[in-house]
């Protein structure tokens, strides 16, 4: 049975009368990627604090791999990796010595530090900006260098804060495959995004946060499974001309199909009924050049929690 990396039960913590987080429970397993998915102000960076060991909870408790960071900050320090949404380095220090300095602080001796920085500025793609002070790189170099520093002591758990913003399509998938890595690698991986389709590509699992409290799984279940829309693009007509011949292909009114653009947009139950829609219209001779959903499971179901009163409760 896969071991929990993370452990976070009953976590609260408010600043004055802002209860910023109210009642988180979750658990990130060892080898795998989780992603921690919530709108603004639901309490995300608050509980990535906690969980860096850099804010105490009001209530509840932590575990990094067994650690309680409360009571040995130290120890669960040693443990993780922590990559917040700023980088919030030392503006006159170099790239190179950023992660050396980094290193250092984490009891590596200078030339282990040394050999470290070189190794990470290599593999993010920073050689050539090694020796360019840290106040002159853009948003999505600052994050590599944001990385880097969270890597450079070989960290068995990962937390990452927004790892994708600000970098550029190539960026992005390298930094997908470099997380897939860490994940085959055994290490512990909770990652918070807004860009659900990025974050969709890579987690294994998914913990939602609303209004600082985790869902339970069973309303992820129910919001997961509601009617989810499908773009329908015809090779020889545009979409208000395919209205009528998807329409009569699939038993419905036309007059319930809105379009987008080229695309015809259907409402199916479940991924089934998509896949018997579109049997149909192939069936029925028509030229599909395009069939796929207007959003991702992830997506989706974010959506849903958001517009669906009593999201919250009870365990992720």
């Amino acid at each position: 049975m896969t071991t929990p990396g993370i452990v976070a039960r009953g976590v609260r913590r408010s600043f004055g009368d802002v209860h910023a987080v109210r009642d988180v429970t979750l658990e990130a397993r060892e080898g795998a990627v989780t992603g921690l998915v919530g709108p603004n102000g639901s309490g995300k960076t608050t509980l990535m604090l906690m969980l860096a060991s850099l804010l105490a909870p009001d209530a509840g408790e932590v575990r990094i791999g067994g650690v309680d960071p409360v009571a040995d900050p130290a120890a669960a320090r040693r443990l993780l990796g922590w990559m917040p949404d700023a980088l919030g380095a030392w503006p006159s220090l170099t790239a190179r010595e950023t992660i050396a300095v980094t290193g250092e602080l984490y009891d590596l001796p200078r030339p282990q530090a040394k050999a470290r920085a070189a190794e990470l500025l290599r593999d993010l793609g920073l050689e050539g900006l090694a020796d360019a002070p840290a106040r002159v790189l853009s948003r999505g170099q600052k994050q590599k260098l944001g990385l880097a520093r969270a890597l450079v002591h070989d960290p068995r758990v990962l937390l990452l804060d927004e790892p994708a913003s600000g970098l550029d399509p190539q960026a992005r998938i390298d930094l997908r495959v470099l997380l897939r890595r860490f994940a085959a690698e055994g290490r512990t991986v909770l990652i918070s995004s807004h860009i659900l389709s990025e974050l969709e590509e890579v987690i294994d699992d998914a913990v939602f946060l609303v209004a600082g409290e985790t869902v339970s799984s069973e309303r992820v279940a129910v919001a997961a499974s509601r009617t989810r829309t499908w773009r329908i693009r015809l090779a020889d007509r545009d979409g208000v001309a395919a209205v009528l011949p998807v329409a009569a292909a699939l038993g419905l009114d036309a007059g319930t199909l809105p379009t987008d653009r080229r695309d015809v947009l259907v409402g199916f139950a479940s991924d089934a009924d998509a896949a018997r829609g579109l049997a149909a219209l192939v069936a029925g001779g028509l030229p599909v050049a395009e069939f796929s959903a207007a959003t991702g499971m992830l997506e989706h179901t974010f959506l849903d929690l958001r517009e669906q009163p009593g999201a919250p409760g009870g365990a992720a």
